[in-house]
């Protein structure tokens, strides 16, 4: 498995995501309660690509460890 190339795609994506962040906040048209819904999803995907990361870290390694055996 490539976990550098995994890690680096999942980067990706989180800088994009981070880009949506930064055009929610900046958006001065959205009120308090709208901004908050629209942040929602996107704090929500990057937490579940980042516990996805460390699940495939997780295997990598514990598959290395096998493999040394």
């Amino acid at each position: 498995m490539n976990i550098e190339f995994i890690e680096a795609k999942i980067s990706e994506i989180t800088q994009e995501l981070e880009k949506e962040v930064m055009a929610v906040l900046m958006d001065e048209s959205l009120g308090k309660g709208d901004t908050n819904l629209r942040m929602k999803p996107l704090s929500s995907t990057k937490k579940i690509l980042e516990n996805a990361l460390d699940s495939i870290r997780m295997v990598d390694k514990l598959n290395r460890e096998d493999m040394g055996k």
